[in-house]
């Protein structure tokens, strides 16, 4: 298991379109990949779930990835981050 812990710096926070972007990246990996904000920990596989959290910008978020291709999920989350300037 990684737990990686991640702070928003978007102004949106994570909205529909980067929470999308974060689903359809995680969503091929056969590990448990999971967001937890708030004490409420939700399937990263889930957009609903993902957006039912209402992170919003400055949140610190955590996100677990548990499987045999956990490292990949990981790798793939930080460059989404990167990219979206979503997060550090």
């Amino acid at each position: 298991m990684i737990e990686r812990i991640y702070t928003i710096t978007s102004h949106s926070g994570i909205h529909a379109r980067p929470a999308t972007t974060l689903v359809s990246v995680v969503t091929p990996f056969t590990s448990k990949v999971s967001i937890e904000y708030k004490d409420k920990q939700i399937n990263l596989k889930s957009i609903m779930g993902v957006m039912s959290l209402g992170i919003p910008e400055g949140a610190t978020v955590k996100v677990i990835a548990e499987g045999a291709d956990e490292d990949q999920v990981i790798k793939s989350i930080d460059k989404v981050m990167e990219k979206e300037g979503l997060g550090v």
